[in-house]
């Protein structure tokens, strides 16, 4: 009797956002929200409905709350407050507003409303080209999907409890948060998703618990829970379908090699971040959320570089109180003490607000109304903002940021807010760092062109280098067509951030840097030549990039730069910082 045929070996990329390589059988699970079948009622079942969906929502309050008990018992009140969201969705009283005429004027089945109006609002986060904001839709999916299966409409799912089998890897569309924190890790040693990216809540819990994860891998091949091995590489965001023997003996040697770098690694924390030849750069971590910051303590950050602040207005008007926000600034202080954060206002387009707060949709929302505009626009809103960010300033050390800046009298009105500010609190009574720092972000070309203008009016630079790569070379960098496109070693790139950075110091305040690339240990050459005074990096490429600075030679990285103003390509930019980088720190490049 023959031996069947090896199943081929099947390589699907995605983006790594939880390091870690693990393999094994694998469980594939289904979309956290399912259609319900569509059902019509009589008018006389109206009421009926009405109390059908009340009830469904007490469960799923009641389900939501034990479930954070048990989490912040379990894994800590920084969790659990990945919830509180979840909690004020429930309560929002447009939703439910919205389900229930859907439901008295269709008339049709409350589930199939609840259903229609949940599925509306995810497709329309989903088209967003802000990460942060596109992942919101996990959110929602994950309360709705409880709220489904409590009208009984649907069975238990990715949305729910992940089923208790030996599978060693979860294949999903997504994962919600409350099914990633509730993976049994003595089973469940990995996952990866067909959508999601590394700000959303998901991705944040999985690094947190340790879990190598990948995502975005846009499609999983369905006969994948048929395979004897799926393996998951979460530092190249590389998923392998039936991988070969060949392949698992690479991977097992690499897994000995990543026991080598993180035991070195961890001779890092707690260090300063020095050059070979003694320059210093301060290393910072970005944060979206509280429960981050247990992870970048522990990595050894040097602070927090940038803490984004657009979950408070994605949510009830009582989440962004100027209470509840002053505590949560004041909560991030005190842990990055005497580091400090940089707090960066809102910088999110207009439609995207709650719906209180919303304009019409924008035709082009890339190059509308939002950011800065947004907040000199509705100056009372950024008041609240920028005083409960000055209350949290006496609390350890508080810069402020204002985004999307393109042009000098923006950072004007900004600085009079904040004076404006400042007056109010003194009139109350309520103390404040009179002399806090402000800072502009710098990722608009018209921006670097006044770089000069600009210092004069700062105390410092960060250059949001997701968004300067975007408007420099013009493109879209979620759309696929294009994507291709998106350099972030374009000659034309690099040479805005030398300008910024050049035009800071001739003007004697600091420069740092944050986005993706600030943590792309290929560019960090880059940095050091130009000798950015700060990188803002992931909490998982921190320990990274500190050993990769430690053995660059600012000297040696400055030469290079002199070469990159000749290149007129990414490609050559790439090839002359890879000749450094894989020289210097060839085994944190893989």
């Amino acid at each position: 009797m023959t031996e069947p045929a090896p199943q081929a070996e099947i390589r699907l990329q995605g983006i790594g956002v939880s390091p870690g390589i693990v393999w094994g059988p694998a469980e594939i699970l289904g979309k956290a929200l399912e259609e319900p079948e569509k059902t019509n009622i009589q008018r006389s079942e109206v009421d009926a409905e009405k109390a059908r969906i009340s009830l469904a929502l007490v469960a799923t309050r009641d389900q939501i709350v034990e479930l954070q008990r048990q989490i912040a018992s379990d894994e800590g009140e920084d969790h659990a407050s990945i919830f509180d969201a979840h909690l004020l969705l429930l309560e929002d009283s447009t939703v439910l507003n919205e389900v229930l005429r859907l439901c008295e004027t269709k008339l049709i089945a409350i589930e199939c409303a609840y259903f229609s109006v949940m599925k509306r609002y995810v497709d329309s986060l989903r088209k967003i080209a802000d990460p942060y904001l596109r992942e919101r839709a996990v959110d929602i999916e994950d309360v709705a999907g409880r709220v489904l299966k409590n009208l009984k409409w649907t069975e238990p799912s990715a949305g729910s409890e992940i089923s208790e089998s030996d599978a060693s890897v979860i294949l999903a569309h997504d994962l919600t948060p409350s099914s990633t924190i509730g993976l049994d890790r003595s089973k469940v040693r990995g996952f990866a998703t067909e959508v999601g990216s590394a700000t959303s809540h998901t991705a944040i819990m999985a690094r947190s618990l340790g879990i190598p994860a990948v995502v975005a891998l846009h499609q999983i091949p369905e006969d994948c829970d048929r395979s004897e091995n799926i393996l998951i590489d979460g530092y190249s965001g590389l998923v392998i379908v039936n991988p070969s023997p060949e392949t698992l003996v690479d991977y097992e040697k690499l897994l000995e090699e990543e026991k080598d770098i993180l035991s070195d690694l961890e001779l890092f924390k707690g260090q300063p971040t020095i050059t070979s030849d003694g320059n210093q750069i301060i290393l910072s971590a970005n944060i979206e959320f509280l429960d981050e910051l247990k992870a970048v303590a522990e990595r050894g950050a040097e602070g927090v570089g940038l803490y984004r602040t657009e979950f408070f207005y994605m949510s009830e008007k009582e989440l962004r109180s100027e209470e509840n926000q002053a505590q949560n600034y004041r909560t991030v202080a005190e842990a990055t003490s005497p580091d400090g954060v940089i707090i960066r206002t809102l910088d999110i387009g207009g439609d995207k607000l709650y719906p209180e707060l919303r304009e019409d949709p924008e035709p082009n929302p890339f190059l509308g109304w939002r950011g800065i505009r947004l907040s000199l626009d509705r100056t009372e809103e950024f008041r609240i903002q920028l005083r409960a960010i000055l209350r949290a300033s006496v609390h350890g050390k508080v810069r402020v940021m204002f985004p999307f800046i393109s042009s000098l009298e923006e950072i004007q009105a900004a600085k009079e807010q904040i004076e404006i500010s400042k007056q109010e609190l003194q009139e109350v009574g309520i103390p404040f760092d009179e002399n806090i720092e402000v800072g502009a972000m710098i990722e608009i070309p018209s921006a670097v062109l006044v770089a000069d203008h600009l210092a004069k009016e700062v105390d410092f630079f960060s250059i949001g280098t997701n968004d300067l790569i975007q408007y420099t070379t013009a493109v879209d960098r979620i759309n696929d067509r294009v994507a291709n496109l998106y350099q972030p070693m374009h000659p034309a790139v690099i040479g805005m951030i030398r300008e910024t950075v050049e035009a800071a110091h001739r003007n004697n305040i600091w420069c740092g840097v944050c986005g993706e690339a600030a943590g792309d240990l290929t560019m960090t050459p880059i940095w050091v030549g130009l000798g950015v005074d700060e990188l803002s990096v992931g909490s998982v490429q921190l320990l990274k990039t500190r050993k990769a600075i430690s053995l660059l030679s600012s000297k040696e990285c400055a030469e290079l730069m002199k070469k990159l103003q000749h290149c007129g390509t990414e490609e050559t930019v790439k090839r002359h910082c890879l000749d450094i980088a894989s020289a210097a720190y060839p085994e944190l490049l893989y």
